[in-house]
């Protein structure tokens, strides 16, 4: 009996989680942006649905995000304070010297935003970095 009101517990609880999850992606956009004089890339991700510029002035493309890839994001991004984002330190300085776009990282949860200092595009920092390469697969994969 004990290990039957054990598993129902975890079940349940697991689904409440599941639930919780939910909700909380519902309130949340991620916006990644990478520019440079001849480079631009802007990505949002909302409701499991990416939308992918490539140019200045430019119109959105819009991408239906997997199932998998969903789960991927929610969880990556469930890891993650947006309190957070602006104490994140970029592990490189190129940007600086034009040797990489100038990239960011935006969380709006719950009508407030959350934004990262600036970074190289491609080489964010490590607590977001799993977050940024998963987005822009998705965004690529579409491109190719």
């Amino acid at each position: 009996m004990k290990t039957l009101t054990l598993i129902f517990l975890t079940l349940f609880m697991a689904k409440g989680c599941s639930q919780q999850q939910k909700e909380e992606m519902k309130n949340t956009s991620i916006e990644y942006q990478a520019m440079s004089r001849g480079y631009y890339l802007n990505i949002i991700v909302k409701d499991k649905l990416l939308s992918v510029v490539n140019e200045r002035d430019g119109k959105p493309k819009f991408i239906k995000i997997p199932n998998s890839y969903w789960q991927e994001i929610t969880d990556l991004y469930l890891k993650i304070d947006p309190k957070d984002l602006q104490k994140l330190k970029a592990p490189s300085e190129n940007r600086f010297v034009d040797a990489s776009a100038i990239a960011n990282l935006r969380v709006i949860y719950d009508g407030k935003l959350y934004e990262t200092e600036s970074f190289d595009h491609g080489n964010p920092p490590k607590e977001i970095s799993e977050l940024v390469k998963v987005i822009i697969s998705i965004a690529k994969a579409d491109r190719e």
